[in-house]
């Protein structure tokens, strides 16, 4: 198991760096630093993974919470390292349950006092099993919204990871916010079968373009490398993935999990139970979730159209549709 210990508040004062600003409340941010594991299936620079892993490192920089993780944890190692950071009196461990579902509500039940955050297609249990899902489908809307103006073929694509529900809401939302604005484009999707696997996303991509798409949207790492190969336009998800393929990915249907984990770490230091879902906090309204995109490239009246609905979903006045079942 490899583990990453990211400086405590002692050390970052120590050091002069300056603690960055927190939405927890202040009795929070006072207290000691709260002992934290993330438990990471996939490599932390899977986007997914990156996004929690980026929260609570900012966190651990602001002497909020001390930090350690392990990555690339298989299915069938799952529960034991479960097991081993509650041991080692870690107080929350943040990670994801998809795969493992059963078994880790099972060692949460056995680790009353230690609360368990994970990503889960399932619901809450008891006092210290709360989950959380990746809710940045406003974002998939707004870019399907632009997606749907620029397509020159009337043919868009979607490549995603497997057919659970929060990855196929974000592809039916895009697919929603291109028909808002081009009922009549059509839209290819593919499943790649597994979480991380850029090589395969690149290969649905490329299959997905001789199909006749001109626009992809890459819920999995890997798609705007076949954008960028045939020359097309791409976009990204949970990051922001422009810098990297600045002349392919326009935009990103982008998703922050610090509010997510700062509500778990409030509760947490509050000595309050945990068993409950904080997916709304990474809503576009919540400050959880948005679109980045690069001004220019889609028609400015399609931004224009965009920007209406994106000060509507702030707003509270729009909700995009929010469909779990699988796209075809």
């Amino acid at each position: 198991m490899t583990n990453e210990i990211i400086l405590t508040r002692r050390a970052v004062i120590a050091s002069g760096i300056a603690l960055g600003i927190s939405t927890l409340a202040p009795a929070a941010r006072a207290a000691a630093p709260l002992k934290v594991a993330g438990i990471h299936a996939s490599p932390v620079e899977n986007a997914w993974n990156s996004c929690l892993h980026k929260a609570l490192q900012d966190a651990a920089k602001e002497g909020v919470i001390e930090y350690v993780f392990s990555e690339g944890v298989s299915g069938t190692d799952y529960p034991r390292a479960m097991r081993e950071y509650a041991e080692q009196g870690n107080k929350l461990i943040i990670g994801e349950a998809y795969a493992v579902e059963k078994e880790a509500r099972q060692v949460a039940a056995d680790y009353p006092d230690t609360a368990f955050v994970l990503g889960s297609s399932g619901e809450a249990a008891g006092d210290n099993f709360g989950v959380f899902g990746t809710w940045n489908y406003d974002g998939a809307y707004l870019a399907g919204m632009l997606a749907g103006k620029m397509t020159k073929s009337n043919v868009v694509g979607s490549v995603g990871a497997v057919p659970i529900p929060e990855v196929n809401m974000l592809i039916n939302a895009f697919a929603a916010g291109v028909k808002a604005v081009n009922p009549d484009c059509k839209h290819l999707v593919s499943f790649i079968g597994t979480f991380f696997d850029p090589p395969k996303a690149r290969e649905a991509g490329l299959a997905q373009i001789d199909a006749g798409a001109d626009v992809l949207f890459g819920e999995r790492i890997g798609t705007a490398d076949a954008a960028k190969e045939r020359h097309i336009k791409s976009v990204g998800s949970l990051i922001d993935y422009t810098p990297r393929y600045p002349d392919t990915v326009f935009a990103n249907a982008m998703w922050y999990f610090r509010p997510i984990l700062n509500a778990a770490i409030a509760d947490v230091a509050a000595g309050k139970p945990v068993g409950r879902s904080y997916t709304a906090y990474g809503l576009m309204k919540e400050g959880g979730s948005d679109i980045v995109y690069v001004k220019g490239v889609a028609p400015a009246e399609a931004e224009a159209a965009m920007e209406k609905v994106r000060a509507d979903i702030k707003a509270g006045t729009f909700e995009v549709p929010k469909v779990m079942d699988q796209p075809k």
